[in-house]
């Protein structure tokens, strides 16, 4: 059975994300892995007297990604779907280039927002970070593309 990591970070590009790679999963008889990486914030000494509101907001941000890991799954496994889940915490690349590489994904299937500088307007900073170093073939939805996409869960 082919592995594919699914970079999902519950923008408006998920559902879209989610469409193709259950298309993807099915069509090559595949898992999926969920993927979502929580990003912290970057620390500046002249804002420590927020440090204790900023880990509020980071663990909140971890238990909203937690329950919609945990619905995406549900929602794929009523579409006959093999899903696993992971939850990690540091940079989205780095995170999901790791997961690709320690499950040996077949494919890594993620959205792109397209609105960030440079070459990043085409793809998005975290899908040219992927694209750069992926140890396997890499879909991503584009930006264009998620307007026309209705919702599924």
């Amino acid at each position: 059975m082919k592995t594919i990591v699914v970079a999902i970070d519950f923008s408006p590009a998920t559902a879209a994300v989610m469409a193709a790679a259950a298309t993807l999963a099915r069509v090559h008889r595949g898992r999926l892995v969920l993927v979502h990486v929580v990003q912290p914030p970057i620390y500046l000494p002249e804002y420590g007297g927020m440090l204790e509101t900023i880990v509020s907001i980071v663990h909140q941000t971890e238990k909203a990604g937690a329950r919609f890991l945990i619905q995406w799954k549900r929602a794929l496994h009523r579409r006959g779907v093999a899903v696993t889940t992971v939850q990690a915490d540091g940079h989205p690349a780095t995170e999901i280039l790791q997961q690709a590489r320690s499950r040996r994904a077949a494919l890594i299937v993620l959205g792109s927002h397209g609105h960030s500088a440079g070459s990043d307007l085409m793809a998005g900073s975290t899908a040219c970070g992927v694209l750069k170093r992926a140890p396997c073939p890499v879909v991503v939805v584009p930006a264009h593309s998620l307007s026309r996409t209705p919702a599924r869960t």
